[in-house]
């Protein structure tokens, strides 16, 4: 089995940009799947004689965070960065002097090279240069679409946004200056298939790859400042996540069913951000070296009490059958003992022990 399947601290996000589809007016998020569009407003097309409402996006300022509900984003709205919302505003950039009014509508390709041009270095400065490229936040731009870049509007909103593996646009709390870069996920989130490789958060009855057991604060359990390399943080994790797998599944024979505890690891450019807590999971044992398998259904004990929910959460998830909470990490988890049959590190071939998952695509 190929290691890089279970590996997500060596994927690289970056200033990953993402794009999305074909534009039809308002503001377009380039997202990782397609274009969406941001409607100009709720009522009055543009030459209208009725005076449209301003589309909040339009108003956006550096720390203003935007959240909306409906697939085509005609409630978008800006709330309280304390709240759920999908994108925080780093910066505007004027196009103006690159493209001026009688300019084509740029391509996919284009967009892409002038997102990446322009919003990289605010959204940087915007952190004050604290950034994790291997962290759960992507750089992401609200472009002018077709119907307002025809009429000279040439502003770009720069942003941050929270990205699941196969490019669904999941929900953030808090302002991402404050906020623990480190990609993790709740407890009970179940992260499904996208091909041969992981998916964004799915209901665990589901098709899935992994099944989040806990977060561990690898900044707590290893001692010193200076970053602990992959094979010092695989001295900790194995215990520990095998004992968050005990509790949570309660015993249950997971090798027996075709499942191996796994976890992730940081990066060195992760720790000098602050990012310093991993996931433990549960995941299928794959078949062959082609990709990740799926399994349906979660691994939890039916009789074990619900899981706390933190306010805000500190992580992102989708809903579940009960509600899934955002410990940093399970306090109940040490690591004592040896690593059981059912866990595996980072690097290891199926043969002996798989481990963590794969890095995401984008």
């Amino acid at each position: 089995m190929n290691a890089q399947w279970f590996r997500r601290g060596g994927h690289i996000r970056g200033t990953r940009l993402v794009m999305v589809g074909a534009s039809v007016g308002g503001f377009l998020l380039l997202g990782l799947s397609a274009f969406t569009s941001w409607p100009v407003s709720g009522g009055g097309a543009l030459g209208s004689s009725t005076r449209p409402t301003v589309n909040p996006a339009y108003e956006s300022e550096a720390s203003d965070c935007l959240n909306w509900t409906k697939s085509d984003l005609s409630d978008v709205k800006k709330v309280d960065c304390g709240n759920q919302h999908l994108f925080e505003v780093t910066g505007k950039v004027d196009l103006t002097a690159t493209y001026p009014k009688d300019a084509k509508y740029p391509t996919a390709d284009e967009w892409a090279k002038i997102s990446l041009d322009q919003c990289t270095k605010p959204s940087l400065d915007y952190l004050t240069g604290r950034y994790d490229p291997f962290g759960k936040y992507t750089v992401g731009p609200l472009n002018p679409g077709t119907q307002e870049w025809a009429a000279g509007f040439r502003t770009l909103r720069c942003g941050l946004q929270v990205v699941g593996p196969a490019g669904g646009l999941l929900p953030s709390f808090g302002t991402a200056k404050k906020q623990d870069q480190s990609d993790v996920y709740d407890p009970g989130v179940c992260l499904g298939l996208n091909g041969k490789s992981v998916g964004d958060p799915v209901d665990c009855a589901q098709p899935h790859t992994f099944e989040i057991i806990g977060v561990v604060d690898l900044g707590a359990a290893i001692q010193g400042a200076d970053f602990p390399p992959p094979e010092k943080q695989d001295e900790v994790l194995p215990a520990t996540c095998d004992a968050m797998a005990a509790e949570y599944a309660g015993g249950v024979d997971l090798k027996g069913k075709g499942l191996v505890v796994t976890w992730d690891n940081r990066a060195p450019e992760s720790w000098a951000a602050g990012s310093k807590r991993v996931n433990c999971k549960i995941g299928a044992i794959p078949a062959d070296a082609s990709g990740l398998t799926a399994f349906s259904g979660s691994v939890r004990n039916p009789d074990a009490p619900p899981l706390t929910t933190s306010n805000p959460p500190q992580t992102t998830a989708v809903s579940q059958a009960e509600a899934t909470g955002a410990p940093l990490h399970s306090e109940e988890g040490s690591a004592s003992g040896k690593p059981s049959a059912t866990s595996q590190k980072p690097g290891e071939s199926s043969s002996s022990n798989p481990s963590s998952s794969p890095p995401k695509t984008s």
